[in-house]
C-alpha cells in the first residue's frame, strides 16, 4: 500500500494507492462517516491483479479542508472532485465502487462520463426512494418540517456516539465484535472541527435535494447497462435487501448477492466472502 498526497486546485488531497499501475483500475470514493481507510483490507486483497486507487473526499480523512467559500461540499462538489483525481492520475477507464454517499457521488460521476466507466461494483449504495429503509425516519421528518426540533437528530448523529452507531447500531452478537472501534475512534478525531461537523450535517440536509437524481441515476443504469456486481449487507437501516433487489429494475443482469447477517459496512465484518465475490467478478470483466 502506498499513502499519497496530490494537490488538486490548491487542496493538498490524501490516497491510498496498491497494485500494478499498468493493471485494470478500480476507483474507490468513500462513505460516511468514514474515509479511505475502510479500504484499507479490500485494496491488498485486489493488489496481485488490479490497480485500486481510494481518495479522502474534501473534509474528511487526512484531507484538506477548503472554506465552504471555495468548495460547495455537496454532491455536484464532491462528483467534480472525483473527475479532478481522476483526471490529475490520468485515469481514463476504470471499474467504480459505489457506496454509501459515495453511491451518490459516482453515479453523477458515471453520468457525466460514461465512457470512463467500465463496470460498477454496487454495495450499499440507495437510489430507489420506495425502498429506503427506517433509519431515514429522521431525515424525512425534517423534510418535512424544517424546525430546530426536527434538525436536531442530524447534528446529534455527528459525534462520536452517532459515529458509532452508524458502524454497529445495525449488526447485533458476534457480528457486531467484528467492528473494530477504530472506524469512529479514529475519524471522529479528524471530524470534530466546526467546518467538518458543519458539513458533515450539511449533508444529510442536502439527501433531500438528492432524491431529484434518483431517477437519473436510475436511467443512466438502464440505459448504458454497465457490468455490475451488487454485493449487499441486508441489515441495514438505511437501504435494506429491498434496496438491493431494486437496482435489478434498471440492471437485470447484475450478479446479486445479499450476504446473510452483514450490514452496512460488510467490509469489516464479511471481508473474505465479498472478497472472493469482487475478485471473481473483476476476472471476468476487467481481466
Amino acid at each position: 500500500m502506498r499513502h499519497r498526497q496530490i494537490n488538486i486546485d490548491g487542496n493538498d488531497i490524501f490516497y491510498r494507492e496498491n497494485g500494478p499501475t499498468d493493471a485494470p483500475v478500480l476507483l474507490l470514493p468513500h462513505g460516511y462517516p468514514c474515509s479511505s481507510y475502510q479500504f484499507r483490507r479490500l485494496m491488498p486483497g485486489l493488489a496481485d491483479r488490479w490497480h485500486t486507487l481510494a481518495p479522502d473526499f474534501p473534509g474528511f480523512g487526512y484531507s484538506a479542508t477548503p472554506d465552504m467559500s471555495a468548495f460547495g461540499y455537496d454532491f455536484d462538489a464532491y462528483a467534480n472532485f472525483l473527475a479532478a483525481f481522476a483526471d490529475a492520475l490520468g485515469l481514463s477507464r476504470y471499474a467504480l465502487w459505489l457506496h454509501d454517499y459515495g453511491s451518490q457521488i459516482g453515479l453523477r460521476h458515471a453520468i457525466a462520463y460514461p465512457d470512463r466507466v467500465a463496470a460498477l461494483i454496487i454495495q450499499n449504495g440507495d437510489i430507489y426512494e420506495d425502498v429506503l429503509g427506517p433509519k431515514y425516519a429522521a431525515i424525512k421528518a425534517y423534510w418535512n418540517e424544517k424546525t430546530p426540533e426536527k434538525h436536531r437528530p442530524l447534528e446529534e448523529a455527528v459525534s462520536e456516539e452517532g459515529f458509532r452507531h452508524e458502524f454497529v447500531g445495525e449488526v447485533g452478537g458476534a457480528v457486531t465484535e467484528r467492528v473494530p472501534p477504530d472506524l469512529w475512534k479514529l475519524h471522529w478525531p479528524l471530524m470534530d472541527t466546526p467546518v467538518r461537523r458543519r458539513l458533515a450535517v450539511g449533508l444529510m440536509e442536502k439527501l433531500e435535494a438528492n432524491l431529484d437524481w434518483f431517477p437519473r441515476y436510475q436511467a443512466y443504469l438502464r440505459e448504458r447497462r454497465p457490468p455490475a456486481l451488487i454485493v449487499w449487507g441486508p441489515e441495514d437501516g438505511y437501504m435494506p435487501a429491498g434496496s438491493a433487489r431494486a437496482y435489478k429494475r434498471d440492471l437485470p443482469e447484475a450478479e446479486l448477492h445479499l450476504i446473510d447477517g452483514a450490514g452496512h459496512w460488510l467490509l469489516e465484518t464479511h471481508f473474505d466472502e465479498a472478497l472472493a465475490l469482487v475478485r471473481n467478478f473483476l476476472a471476468r470483466v476487467r481481466g
